[in-house]
């Protein structure tokens, strides 16, 4: 086979690589930087969380690939940067979230290390791991609502392109909206205390074990990360026809997000939405080829952590209520799929409504915030159903 032969073998699977991770980056970064300023980081701390986050990526990302030869995808935590937002800083500030996002990575690492902690997860209902998932994004998705209201003429064109790119080009809608709202910066820039940082820089915290931040937002992101993108990420591939190694995926991004904790990291695990990108046909027609769609994209997200810098600046010049809303909008399908998985389950749909109610109502008990309740909650109503040997509502409006 000669070498132009060849060539389309590699490059449409690199190419597909490339740009999953630019429109993975560009629809969430916001939401990351969002996330890390919610639980106290400054400027430059969540601009340092932002490259550590892709470096660990990336670098996980091509030494699975390698070693594999199947489309491991790694991401950063959607759903827990989400989860930073709701939950807000802890009692012990910046330094108790990172010792937070280190335990989280400890159980993700014990989770491919012994077995039974990954079944312990996998055994928590989906219908209630899917309604805390829900009240957990519910108020990040409220933020456009809230913004154009308050910021009709900057916010109404960025829903707008939003809009129109939802019903034509489903992939580009929130990367589109983000440009919309740089334009809207670019054009009435709020003042800013911090200078521009075009270049990234790391920002080492020591981690503060607070135990009330370890319970309220560690478990939680733990669980959350589990429940709603490693374990995703598995059925994604496995539907493709690839065995991935759990064992592995969960150690080394484990290991990566405790080792990543201190430079701000919140967690990265195995893709759900991108993962479909790089294991899919349009990746490559041949599977064994697909591989190099989850490399290309790693090195692709090394490249991008080189752009936090800037990405950081213009979130700092925005106006913090255009920024939560291009996060809201980029949250919207994952909250509809949530939802639905939440409500699917008639036995336990009254449990997940208990759930999603908790969560996001944004309450703090015991120094420990809302979507550890939600599930506590959930759990408990369930049990309580189940003691008193209620009937599952499907059943007792059968019965009529």
């Amino acid at each position: 086979m000669t070498a132009p032969e060849r060539a389309p073998g590699v490059l449409q699977p690199a190419l597909a690589g490339v740009v999953a991770s630019i429109v993975g980056f560009a629809s969430t970064f916001a939401l990351v930087l969002a996330g890390l300023r919610a639980v106290g980081a400054s400027d430059a701390e969540a601009a340092s969380g932002l490259v550590t986050l892709c470096l660990t990526m990336g670098v996980v990302g091509i030494a699975l690939g390698l070693r594999y030869r199947i489309p491991l995808v790694i991401a950063w935590s959607t759903p827990g940067a989400a989860l930073l937002i709701s939950s807000g800083s802890p009692p012990g500030g910046y330094p108790a979230a990172l010792g937070a996002f280190a335990l989280a990575g400890v159980l993700i690492v014990v989770a491919g290390l012994w077995r039974p902690l990954g079944r312990w997860v996998s055994t928590i209902p989906p219908a209630l791991a899917s309604a805390m998932l829900a009240g957990v994004l519910l108020p990040v998705c409220l933020a456009p609502v809230r913004a154009v209201v308050a910021l009709p003429w900057e916010v109404g064109p960025v829903i707008v392109v939003w809009a129109l790119l939802m019903r034509f080009a489903r992939r580009w809608a929130v990367p589109a909206a983000l440009a919309a709202a740089a334009v809207v910066i670019a054009l009435d820039p709020a003042d800013g205390d911090a200078p521009a940082r075009l270049l990234p820089t790391l920002a080492f915290t020591w981690p503060a074990l607070d135990l009330g931040a370890l319970v309220s937002l560690g478990l939680p992101l733990f669980v959350v990360t589990m429940a709603s993108q490693n374990i995703p990420g598995v059925s994604v591939l496995t539907s493709f026809g690839f065995k991935v190694p759990l064992r592995s995926a969960l150690t080394t991004t484990g290991a990566a997000t405790v080792v990543g904790a201190p430079f701000g990291a919140h967690a990265i695990n195995l893709a759900a939405i991108t993962a479909a990108l790089a294991a899919g046909p349009d990746a490559h027609p041949d599977p064994a080829r697909r591989w190099i769609a989850s490399v290309s994209g790693s090195v692709a997200y090394l490249v991008l952590g080189l752009t936090a810098g800037a990405a950081t600046t213009l979130v700092t010049i925005a106006p913090p209520l255009l920024i939560e809303a291009v996060a809201g909008l980029a949250l919207f399908g994952a909250l509809g799929a949530a939802l639905a998985a939440a409500a699917a389950d008639a036995e336990r749909r009254e449990a997940a409504v208990v759930t999603f109610v908790v969560s996001a109502s944004s309450v703090t008990a015991a120094g420990i915030s809302a979507p550890f309740w939600g599930l506590v909650a959930g759990l408990a109503y369930l049990g309580l159903q189940r003691v008193r040997g209620v009937d599952p509502p499907a059943e007792a409006a059968a019965r009529g």
